[in-house]
């Protein structure tokens, strides 16, 4: 079994094409002095942007109030988060 100290997360995020959000999601971790290790931006035909972010460490807890406070921006659209 993985420890979950070592366990890759990634959070996904899709948000309405406002520039400031994915300065919003990357804040998040910031708050908690965490540094990604990946995080990939791209915006679609459809005027949104599908985030991408990986962390590597953080517990449950911590990745599940991450979600919860994007979830409360009004550009968000949705927010889950998995095991990589």
């Amino acid at each position: 079994m993985v420890s979950q100290s070592l366990s890759l997360w990634r959070l996904r995020v899709t948000a309405d094409a406002d520039p400031g959000v994915v300065a919003r999601v990357v804040e998040r971790f910031h708050n908690l002095n965490v540094l990604p290790r990946r995080v990939i931006a791209e915006a679609d035909i459809n005027n949104r942007f599908s985030i991408e972010v990986d962390v590597l460490g953080m517990p449950v807890a911590q990745m599940t109030l991450v979600a919860a406070k994007l979830r409360q921006n009004t550009s968000v659209l949705n927010v889950y988060w998995h095991r990589v």
